[in-house]
């Protein structure tokens, strides 16, 4: 990956592409980068959930709260 003045500037360069994030219940998500605010607050589209228990949902555009996300990284 290129290197980065600031963090945001990793998230904007990851926009439109597949990510992996890792939440605090110990849940994975993973989709496509739409957006992100200031506080880490995302939108993923094609989202895809895998749970701590290895279960999978499909759930489509999805809006993750900023403070529940742990590490964002290119899957």
């Amino acid at each position: 990956m290129e290197n980065h003045a600031r963090p945001l500037d990793a998230l904007n360069a990851a926009r439109g592409k597949q990510v992996l994030v890792q939440l605090k219940n110990g849940a994975t998500m993973t989709g496509k980068l739409k957006a992100f605010d200031i506080h880490i607050n995302t939108v993923l589209d094609d989202a895809q959930e895998t749970g701590k228990d290895g279960e999978k949902r499909t759930l489509g555009t999805a809006f993750l709260r900023g403070d529940t996300i742990v590490f964002i990284s290119p899957a």
